[in-house]
């Protein structure tokens, strides 16, 4: 189509990109003389009524989003039986090109993610949700400031469910669970594929990888979620365990709303270069959760799945066998022994003063240095907690302390988010100078762990732990 007049204004010059549906063209307008960038539907879906329908509905959408971090719809119209789309023309690279050189510095990754954010927490507010945040539809002008594209799969957030059941709208790298499932989505799904961005903007690469869509989507549902810090050392432990909450497999463990996220990584940013930035964890409140149960998929629709996936060109629609979960995918064999970093202390009855800077010190394979508690005159406490974090989620069967302030008394308790709640995997001992627990998690897999200490009720005192160290 390079070198037609659309609507004679719009002179194609160049394809730009294309996708499963379009392809975009940067083109002349005649009458304004400007650049602008026309989206035309692929001639095979012209005759198809639910296509053209959704194509229109990009525009309707588009056009109520007037924001400096979202592309503006100029016009709309069909040419010949083809529908177009009209777009301001931005002239630049988009992010994926960006972080295709690697990692970005963590105060331009932030700020990549609040602009992200505003534009799309503008838009839910208006009734939509995105559908497919991805930093291929991230555009960055000749400023460098970000513009969030293609709503071509955008859905009003008051229609039920997907297009049609077992559906799955969106890109598989960054695909929230419950869309590769094909149950509703609603602003957690863009808050969701907001934290896989940003997870991607620290690290320089997605957090799942896998030969096709199913595999790929497969670990969105089952895997682990993986640390930012795991990769890159530099990242702050607030900043990590905000990508962490926002990539929640559970939309209940998420931020409440973008405007959530967008306070914390405003925090995240006015922090960075402090002390505290280093080793702070802001937990969020604990919600009382509905329990849903589980129901397996049979074997048919995973074989229909892996069909579906090989069929569909580019990976964009997908059966996944409706609003239920899929298997979980069998672990790797655990390395012996397995790491730990000491991310901070956990004191649900005090003030958050046991020292949450120090917790790094008891794993860095240091005995030298240490993670202590305050220094207590009489300990009224349940207990305070050193917080650990494996790799991944992992069973432990023992957990060594190494202490040069033997005395105290001490267990080990896992959970799944370094909030809690923590369950006991190991009986409470007397803490000598090194110390071994035998932890048994009931064939259960936690992503964290805690040193759980007690101090004489009367003496107090303060307990020390220069390291620990764990096995599978």
């Amino acid at each position: 189509m390079v070198g037609q007049l659309i609507a004679g204004r719009y002179e194609l010059h160049e394809l730009v990109g294309s996708g499963g549906m379009s392809n975009v063209f940067r083109a002349h307008d005649r009458l304004l003389e400007r650049s602008v960038a026309i989206k035309v539907l692929h001639e095979q879906f012209s005759a198809d009524e639910d296509y053209v329908e959704r194509f229109r509905r990009e525009a309707r959408s588009v056009a109520q989003l007037a924001h400096p971090n979202i592309v503006t719809v100029i016009d709309r119209g069909e040419e010949d039986g083809r529908q177009y789309i009209v777009f301001e023309y931005v002239e630049g690279a988009n992010l994926k090109g960006l972080v295709a050189n690697g990692a970005l510095p963590v105060e331009q990754a932030l700020r990549y993610g609040l602009q992200i954010a505003g534009a799309l927490d503008f838009a839910h507010k208006r009734g939509l949700v995105h559908r497919d945040v991805k930093p291929q539809n991230v555009l960055l002008n000749e400023e460098g400031e970000p513009k969030v594209t293609d709503f071509g799969i955008a859905r009003s957030l008051d229609v039920q469910g997907v297009t049609q059941t077992g559906t799955v709208l969106g890109t598989s790298d960054y695909i929230a669970p419950e869309q590769a499932r094909g149950q509703r989505v609603d602003q957690k799904t863009d808050i969701y594929s907001l934290g896989i961005v940003l997870y991607e903007l620290l690290t320089g690469e997605v957090p799942y990888e896998g030969d096709n869509f199913v595999a790929v989507a497969m670990q969105h549902v089952n895997g682990p979620i993986p640390s930012v810090l795991d990769r890159r050392r530099d990242v702050p432990v607030r900043l990590d365990h905000a990508v962490e909450r926002a990539m929640a497999k559970d939309p209940e463990d998420r931020f409440e709303s973008m405007e959530e996220l967008i306070d914390e990584l405003e925090r995240c940013l006015g922090e960075l270069g402090s002390p505290e930035a280093a080793t702070r964890i802001v937990r969020p409140p604990r919600r009382p959760r509905a329990k849903h149960p589980r129901r397996k998929i049979p074997v048919l629709p995973i074989l229909l799945l892996a069909l579906a996936a090989a069929a569909v060109a580019g990976g964009a629609y997908l059966w996944l066998g409706g609003p239920t979960d899929v298997p979980v995918l069998a672990d790797e064999a655990s390395p012996e022994p397995i790491r730990l970093a000491g991310v901070g202390a956990h004191d649900p009855e005090g003030t958050g003063g046991e020292h949450d800077r120090e917790a790094p010190n008891a794993t860095d394979r240091n005995r030298d240095t240490t993670w202590s508690t305050e220094d207590y005159t009489s300990f009224t406490k349940s207990g305070v907690g050193l917080l650990l974090r494996a790799q991944r989620e992992v069973g432990l069967s023992q957990v060594t302390v190494t202490t040069g302030s033997p005395g105290f008394r001490a267990r080990i308790k896992g959970g799944a988010s370094p909030g809690g709640p923590f369950v006991n995997v190991s009986d409470e001992e007397q803490v000598g100078e090194q110390t071994t627990f035998e932890v048994d998690t009931d064939g259960k897999k936690y992503r964290y762990y805690l040193v759980w200490l007690r101090l004489p009720r009367l003496e107090g005192g303060q307990a020390e732990i220069n390291e620990v160290t764990a096995r599978t």
